[in-house]
């Protein structure tokens, strides 16, 4: 059985429930579409720093976060289009929107359809017109993210994608790695660098990309509490970033669509043509 409810905080959330298994997700479409929590039989699967979510001035750092129209950050912020400069900030700007809700239902998934279209302001940055339906599906311990892109300008649309989810994870130590890759780059991009399942949490901050992938799905264990994470996406999604800080309990494994910087680089890049729909799926399920 399935279930939809309201609270209204400092945003109106909306909290889906599989009440058979008890696992309950709450999304805020105000603040960029966000999944901020997801709970199974009282277990944390998401971390969230509560002060920075309040704080409007901050960027959330905590559950999953939409990136579009860019991933990553640009050099100096600059997006250079047809002999034209936009200013567009780390991650885009569709996790700082205000989402529509658009239907919910509780047939066979506690499900919620978000959307987001362009506006005056995206326009300044991001010269395209263009509409994204999310459809958030939760059914038992498993969660999906059902996409649609459409570009709806008269013009060719360049974009990527991704989602930026951070797992709770209070001991780094007892995390196994699954990644579908064999090497990784720094954040800059200049050092590729081995992988062999393991890395060095002492760290003060991790923040690498697996840019060749070899399957559709990647993994990890949280040894502490015998908690596996399983991520499938569509072929969309072409690499994996993984990041970390020291002293917070979070890994996040994040699904983009193409690396750092590829809306100028053209690195494995993605685009619509005029009035073209594309569609994908990711989706994270617990055991």
């Amino acid at each position: 059985m399935f279930n939809i409810a309201l609270k209204q905080e400092d945003y109106l959330t909306y909290i889906l429930k599989d009440l058979e298994t008890n696992s309950r997700l709450e999304i805020v479409p105000e603040k960029g579409g966000i999944v901020i929590d997801w709970t199974i039989q009282g277990q944390k699967i998401l971390y969230l720093d509560q002060e920075r979510f309040k704080n409007p001035q901050l960027s959330v750092r905590g559950g999953i976060p939409i990136l579009f129209p860019i991933c990553g950050n640009l050099p100096d912020n600059i997006f250079h289009y047809q002999n034209q400069q936009y200013i567009l900030k780390q991650h885009g700007f569709a996790r700082d929107l205000p989402w529509e809700v658009i239907s919910q239902s509780t047939d066979t998934s506690a499900k919620l359809v978000l959307a987001l279209k362009s506006n005056a302001e995206t326009l300044k940055v991001y010269p395209f017109e263009f509409e994204l339906k999310f459809t958030y599906k939760l059914e038992g311990n498993k969660l999906t993210i059902e996409q649609l892109y459409e570009n709806k300008s008269g013009e060719k649309m360049p974009f990527s994608v991704g989602f930026h989810p951070y797992f709770y994870c209070n001991d780094k130590s007892k995390l196994k790695l699954e990644i579908p890759a064999v090497e990784y780059t720094n954040k800059s991009g200049d050092k590729t660098y081995p992988f062999y399942g393991e890395l060095d949490y002492s760290e003060e901050e991790i923040d690498i990309a697996f840019t060749t992938i070899n399957a559709q799905k990647t993994s990890f264990l949280d040894g502490k509490r015998n908690l596996k994470v399983d991520i499938s996406y569509s072929n969309l999604f072409s690499t994996l970033v993984l990041w970390t800080l020291k002293d917070k309990d979070f890994i996040c494994v994040e699904p983009w669509s193409s690396p750092r910087n590829s809306i100028n680089t053209g690195e494995q890049l993605n685009y619509l043509n005029p009035q073209e729909i594309y569609e994908a799926k990711i989706t994270i399920e617990i055991s």
